[in-house]
């Protein structure tokens, strides 16, 4: 090998060395990206299997109120047509003063703002829990995709100093801003892309 050759080969090793170590700043940034993305969907996934839990729990806590009312009003209703047919004074007080009992107890088990656990209440707190739920999940989605373009970019990038083939890193780099992108939605308007597609 001549000195010429051996100085044009020292020059694209160094030439291929300073590349390579370009594309593995660029690998260790792509995958500090996906341990974010990653991150933010678990948070996101955990969000939505908790409030799923929350308002399937209180939905079942407003259908046991509803079955308690329906129960109480149908007594009311019985004891109605009861006061119908009562004749004696005391008898007819009484049963009024049962049915007044029974429907406020309705009236209670209908809506109960200092508890916020009357039916009204329960259905409004299930239908935020599931929004809630449905917004954490619509993150997810966005973060699982993007970690997806961050793996891509990974193999990509690393494929490019195997081969020495840059267009690889190039389209690595692509991913990774794509997968900033979708992350970014995620976390600041998850219903965007939901939206565009109506």
């Amino acid at each position: 090998m001549s000195a010429h050759e051996s100085m044009e080969h020292a020059e694209h090793t160094h030439h291929t060395s300073g590349e390579n170590k370009k594309i593995a700043l660029l690998i260790a940034i792509i995958a500090l990206c996906l341990a974010l993305s990653e991150t933010l969907g678990k948070s996101a996934q955990t969000e939505s299997i908790s409030k799923n839990v929350e308002s399937s729990n209180l939905w079942a806590f407003f259908q046991a109120k509803s079955i308690r009312r329906t129960t109480v009003q149908t007594q009311a209703d019985q004891a109605k047509l009861s006061l119908r047919l009562a004749t004696d004074e005391a008898t007819r007080a009484a049963l009024q003063k049962q049915i007044d009992e029974w429907q406020k107890t309705a009236a209670h088990y209908r809506s109960e703002p200092s508890t916020g656990e009357g039916q009204d209440q329960l259905a409004e707190r299930a239908k935020h829990a599931e929004d809630a739920r449905d917004l954490a999940m619509a993150k997810y989605h966005h973060f699982e995709l993007a970690s997806a373009a961050f793996q891509i970019a990974i193999v990509l990038a690393s494929a490019a100093i195997i081969t020495g083939m840059i267009v690889l890193a190039w389209i690595s780099g692509l991913l990774a801003i794509a997968g900033i992108g979708v992350t970014a939605i995620g976390m600041f308007a998850p219903h965007a892309l939901h939206l565009l597609g109506h």
